[in-house]
């Protein structure tokens, strides 16, 4: 399991968009107070928002729009005693890069993805 990239649901979006090319990342889930995560936000539908904004492209505008208005579904996620074959399968089925992992106050703790699988599902496979 690796560290979940995160912002707080009141996050804006200049905010998701300084973590997300500062850090080059490609995905950021969104968290309440809890940890609990309420969402996840891919670079690509940030563009998409930007892209579609037909006038006044300045900055100013998205300082207004809190990170949990740029969640459009709830995010998958699986537990921490979820077997990983059954992480896998969400992941291909849902056409996802990682998955978020919550404990049992549905907090996020972290994430599994490709990598993961690639190092562990051989051992379960052969």
């Amino acid at each position: 399991m690796l560290e979940a990239h995160w912002v707080w649901f009141d996050a804006s979006m200049v905010d998701v968009i300084d973590d997300l090319t500062s850090n080059n990342w490609d995905h950021v889930f969104v968290i309440n107070h809890e940890g609990a995560p309420q969402g996840r936000i891919h670079a690509v539908d940030v563009l998409k928002i930007i892209a579609r904004k037909k006038v006044n492209r300045d900055i100013a505008w998205m300082h207004g729009i809190p990170a949990q208005q740029l969640v459009n579904l709830p995010p998958i996620t699986v537990n921490m005693d979820t077997p990983l074959l059954k992480a896998g399968a969400l992941m291909l089925a849902h056409d996802l890069n990682q998955i978020g992992v919550v404990n049992h106050d549905g907090a996020l703790v972290g994430v599994v993805g490709h990598n993961t699988m690639a190092r562990h599902m051989p051992k379960f496979i052969l």
